[in-house]
């Protein structure tokens, strides 16, 4: 199955807080423990499409695998991960934004799957304070929906 995070609304390029200065924010889906696929914090939008095993446990529960997918089962999420890309290149993670796929309405999954569908999450990027959205993400910051492929 495809999960398409289709991200607006970006806090920009420049981040301050706790005393450190960022010039150069950008935001990636973490695979395993690394960001792919970076976007600028001042894009007018992102979006990744992540792919996902879904599996069903013995009693029936749905679950995801996949190198995006984050958690142990029964609490996976996929992040959103924001850093400072320096002049070597080097990414600073300094906040990740949480996408739970356990608070997905089940009948969703199993329709997109079923359908061959994409799975869509919308999300806000920019939190209320004007800053990189960070922790767990809920509605109405965060949608999800079906796409046909």
């Amino acid at each position: 199955m495809r999960i398409t995070i289709e991200g607006h609304h970006l806090p920009g390029r420049r981040f301050a807080a706790s005393g450190a200065t960022y010039d150069n924010v950008h935001v990636g889906v973490q695979e395993r423990r690394d960001p792919v696929d970076l976007v600028p914090g001042d894009a007018l939008s992102a979006k990744w499409d992540v792919d996902v095993r879904l599996t069903f446990d013995n009693d029936g529960a749905l679950d995801f695998r996949g190198s995006a997918v984050q958690g142990k089962r029964g609490e996976r999420f996929l992040y959103l991960t924001w850093g400072n890309v320096g002049p070597d290149e080097e990414f600073e993670m300094f906040r990740r934004a949480k996408l739970m796929l356990n608070r997905i309405d089940p009948g969703l999954v199993t329709d997109a799957e079923a359908r061959g569908e994409s799975l869509v999450a919308t999300i806000d990027l920019t939190d209320g304070s004007g800053c990189p959205r960070c922790a767990r993400v809920d509605p109405p910051a965060l949608t999800w929906s079906l796409r046909s492929s």
